[in-house]
């Protein structure tokens, strides 16, 4: 049986040094600072006068926010460096690594175009120190599925209605409902309520049941699919919720400790010695009928 070999002690010094640093709360606001800065120099680039006039400036402040987004990422690739697997096992690492990442591709960085959408890409990355904004990311994640079923619903109710339109008005009213195109884009265009008004005094005058025609579709389009797609928001955004706390409480559970202090170099030699005797304790088969705890214990009664 191979016994799994724990993290050498130089890999969980730099972990735990990485790790004070990371979950530092000036290190979150500098970061968050950086990624808003990235967002100004972009807006500052679109005005041609200013671009010209301090492109050296632009440049040089571009590459700084590189060099400080590189330095993020190595520290935060530092902090896992006893357990790399849990790196990738975070989604938001993964996008922050290829956001980064993607700056030194050769190709992408002589691409003009792919360079500044990749730069866009950094803004998105204020979604790891908001919370908020983390959940509604996830929450409109969720929802795309159901949302799909919505518009297929939806849409399905809009031709009927638009065909429907095409049958009873499209003589009197060809502007609107002259072809299912154009009835569809008048009921869309009255799903908000808009111009309601005006298409049933308009309906009236052709006949007095097109009030049984506006009003089922102002029910069933405003407000019964309407309420539909808010509950699908909730519940996704409930089930963020539920995501983000769980992925807050993997990452706040007890790895290992930070090294500080003049007895650090010996609380990490205590701490990785007990992990490899706990190891080497759970695979030695059972001795005399007991198992390695019982023998653990008769030796620490003895």
């Amino acid at each position: 049986m191979t016994v799994p070999r724990p993290a050498g002690r130089g890999r969980m010094k730099l972990a735990a040094r990485c790790r004070v640093a990371t979950e530092a709360p000036a290190f979150g606001m500098v970061v968050f600072c950086v990624i808003l800065l990235n967002a100004a120099l972009m807006g500052v680039e679109t005005y041609s006068g200013l671009a010209a006039e301090y492109q050296r400036l632009l440049r040089t402040a571009e590459q700084c926010c590189l060099a400080l987004f590189t330095l993020e990422m190595l520290l935060r690739i530092g902090a896992f460096a006893d357990r790399p697997k849990a790196f990738f096992r975070d989604p938001w690492n993964l996008f922050d690594l290829a956001v980064v990442a993607s700056a030194f591709v050769p190709f992408v960085r002589e691409n003009t175009t792919l360079l500044r959408l990749l730069r866009l890409a950094r803004v998105l990355r204020t979604a790891r120190f908001l919370p908020h904004l983390r959940i509604l990311l996830i929450a409109v994640g969720r929802s795309l599925p159901g949302t799909a079923s919505f518009l297929f619903v939806g849409g399905l109710v809009l031709y009927v209605y638009a065909m429907v339109g095409w049958v009873c008005f499209a003589e009197s009213d060809p502007g609107h409902y002259g072809s299912v195109g154009r009835a569809m884009l008048t009921l869309f265009l009255l799903t908000t309520l808009d111009g309601l008004t005006d298409a049933v005094r308009a309906g009236l005058q052709i006949s007095r049941l097109s009030i049984l025609y506006y009003a089922s579709y102002a029910l069933l389009a405003s407000f019964v699919l309407v309420n539909v797609l808010i509950g699908v928001v909730l519940n996704s955004l409930d089930e963020a919720r539920e995501i983000e706390d769980a992925a807050d409480r993997d990452r706040k559970q007890p790895g290992p400790p930070p090294a500080a202090g003049p007895d650090a170099d010996v609380r990490d030699r205590i701490a990785t010695a007990r992990r490899a005797l706990d190891e080497i304790e759970a695979s030695l088969p059972a001795q005399d009928g007991r198992s390695p705890r019982r023998l653990e214990a008769s030796h620490t009664g003895s």
